[in-house]
């Protein structure tokens, strides 16, 4: 089979089913990427570069759709370039968010496009509003709206669509809906399991932390309030008062994947520190940036509370991976999160805004540490059978690509 992916930033989603088809002489598998490091086994590169950025004079409404359309237009030409020398594609698979797969199929008319569709923005009831400490301004509301002009040419413009949980898939208008077929990239839960025996080692002075010690643990790709860093934040002093030996171990970068920067421009985490000096016993609280992969999984492993909060929005990678190492989420009690954790089933909720509830709900977790072992057992059940890699998703991707490389594509 001849494959062609696309992704701004490989390999994204698309990891483990390039990887696993990569791994096959027998297919030839492309990637369209902008440069980064990423390399993968059997899998060839094209890079592409948008010609420029979005004009100056472009109106606010329709920058990220011109950005797009600078995307599309350079992934075009590299699609050009790879028909020109003999490549046509069985299935392409892309990523629609960032406009790159809108014109593929102008190249292959009669090869079958599947687009990835992440989100799509609506003024109420997801993230927008969500949070009033944040409100949301009329422009903000309109930009979202004329965001999704990318959303709908992507699903006029391919063959299938693909979104990766319910409730993503809800937020489309409902005449889409049954077009999108909901499937996860999943988890590798054989690399991402339990392991009593695991350490991790902080700071200069070398300190060992285990399962036995009293661990609580918060990770995301960036700290900022789309993922609840600032409720977080603001309840660690009172889960310091209550868990005079706990440590907090904090994974994520300080730049901004989602929403706005700080209105003074410095970090959401050196915003929270000064708003909350001396209230905080540092010399427990670690903040350990972004990590390598293995460092985050051992991060996983020694947790005995895990935080998980989240706007209305894009479900983490990483709630799905705590749950599969066997921790105790204790996650927010929005429509993301509540798909996959029920309370008191397979981990624990809490109301986004509630710090005092978090607090009550780490206590809960050290306090009853036998009645918890049931909880991380469930959750790690639910990965291993909804989201496991192996059994369940990858296998689902394959059978999607293979009727679609032999249905092939409609012309649009």
């Amino acid at each position: 089979m001849n494959v062609l992916f696309v992704h701004q930033n490989c390999p994204g989603q698309f990891k483990h089913l390039a990887l696993h088809l990569g791994r096959d002489p027998a297919n030839r598998v492309v990637f369209v990427t902008q440069p980064n490091a990423a390399r993968l086994p059997g899998v060839t590169r094209v890079d592409y570069q948008p010609a420029r950025k979005p004009g100056a004079q472009t109106h606010a409404y329709l920058r990220d759709t011109e950005a797009s359309v600078l995307n599309a237009q350079a992934v075009v030409r590299k699609c050009v370039e790879l028909k020109a020398q003999g490549f046509v594609p069985d299935v392409i698979v892309g990523h629609n968010g960032w406009g790159e797969t809108l014109y593929v199929k102008d190249v292959w008319p009669d090869r079958p496009l599947l687009s990835y569709f992440e989100f799509y923005y609506r003024t109420h009831g997801a993230d927008l509003g969500f949070d009033p400490e944040f409100p949301s301004a009329a422009d903000d509301l309109l930009r979202a709206r004329t965001r999704n002009a990318v959303n709908l040419l992507g699903l006029a413009g391919c063959d299938a669509g693909i979104t990766p949980t319910e409730w993503q898939r809800s937020r489309y208008p409902e005449q889409w809906q049954d077009f999108l077929t909901v499937l996860h990239e999943g988890v590798d839960t054989d690399l991402v399991r339990p392991d009593p025996d695991a350490t991790i080692t902080l700071g200069r002075d070398g300190l060992v932390l285990s399962r036995a010690d009293e661990v609580i643990t918060f990770s995301v790709r960036n700290l900022e309030p789309y993922r609840g860093f600032h409720v977080f934040m603001r309840a660690l002093p009172e889960i310091q008062r209550r868990r005079p030996n706990a440590r907090i171990v904090v994974v994520g970068g300080d730049e901004v994947s989602y929403g706005r920067r700080p209105p003074d421009g410095v970090t959401w985490r050196r915003r929270l520190l000064k708003e909350l000096a001396g209230q905080l016993d540092m010399r427990r609280i670690h903040f350990l940036g972004r990590i390598p992969y293995a460092g985050y999984l051992r991060v996983l492993r020694v947790s005995q509370a895990h935080v998980y909060l989240t706007y209305p929005f894009v479900l983490s990678w990483s709630m799905l991976e705590a749950m599969s190492a066997g921790c105790l989420v204790i996650g927010s009690a929005t429509p993301p999160v509540q798909e996959v954790i029920e309370d008191g089933r397979n981990g624990l909720l809490v109301d986004f805004f509630d710090g005092a509830g978090l607090a009550d709900r780490i206590d809960a977790v050290f306090a009853h540490p036998d009645r918890m072992a049931d909880l991380r057992a469930a959750a790690r059940r639910t990965v291993v059978e909804r989201y496991d890699l192996k059994t369940r998703t990858l296998p689902a991707y394959l059978r999607l690509l293979d009727h679609w490389a032999k249905a092939g594509g409609r012309p649009l």
